[in-house]
């Protein structure tokens, strides 16, 4: 689990080609499928599904 209790996923910032798709709670196995057709959107740079800037890495940055 995250603290914000929300995923990571999208694409790491300090290595090529590594993408997160991860801390999705006990919510895995309903999310999953979801989670994994926008981070194949994402590697394809295909129009996402949903806006993932709330499930960024980098939100914990801040």
């Amino acid at each position: 689990c995250m603290p914000d209790m929300k995923p990571v996923i999208g694409p790491a910032d300090k290595h090529d080609k590594l993408w997160f798709a991860f801390g999705h709670s006990h919510q895995g196995f309903t999310l999953g499928p979801i989670t994994g057709r926008v981070v194949e959107e994402m590697i394809h740079d295909k129009p996402l599904l949903v806006d993932l800037a709330p499930f960024s890495a980098q939100r914990f940055a801040k």
